[in-house]
């Protein structure tokens, strides 16, 4: 999870590759209207995030019943976003990457990718931003190498987990 800018699906699609696991931009499962309205530079409701929110944990629970690993690359700004996430499972890991603002909008001036980022939507998201509490998430700062996130990512669940056994 993050904000724009943050590399949610390069770390996503890295993070899927290294354990075995399927990857999805959560963008892709944004209705037609969501685009629209993002494509706009307008932000969206949290009624406008609801019905895609619980087809990510839908999916999430389908891939969760079949087995399969699934890693989902999604902004999820505030907690209630996660909690609805978490209702496809409640053992949903999250990793937070997180980075100053003029990281962020750096990354996406220069990316170009991303047809609804851009300052204004930084500067929306940053201020709907939740930060999660270590109690939801585990965090990595951008300003470390795609490797060295994922290590600590996978270190710090692998720790988590031996927790709770």
């Amino acid at each position: 999870m993050g904000v724009s800018g943050s590399g949610k699906s390069h770390i996503g699609r890295q993070l899927a590759a290294e354990t075995s696991a399927v990857f999805i931009d959560a963008d892709d499962y944004h209705s037609p209207e969501n685009v629209a309205k993002m494509s706009r530079g307008e932000p969206l409701t949290d009624m406008d995030r609801e019905s895609w929110l619980k087809t990510l944990s839908e999916l999430y629970r389908e891939h969760q019943a079949t087995g399969t690993s699934l890693v989902i690359g999604c902004s999820a700004l505030r907690r209630h976003y996660r909690d609805v996430l978490r209702q496809g499972a409640p053992e949903l890991h999250i990793l937070y990457l997180h980075g100053s603002r003029e990281v962020l909008l750096e990354r996406i001036n220069t990316r170009g990718s991303h047809f609804f980022a851009g300052e204004h939507m930084l500067n929306s998201q940053l201020d709907t931003l939740e930060l999660p509490g270590t109690d939801e998430a585990i965090m990595c700062s951008i300003e470390n190498t795609p490797k060295e996130i994922i290590d600590n990512f996978l270190d710090e669940l692998s720790r988590r987990i031996s927790e709770t056994q």
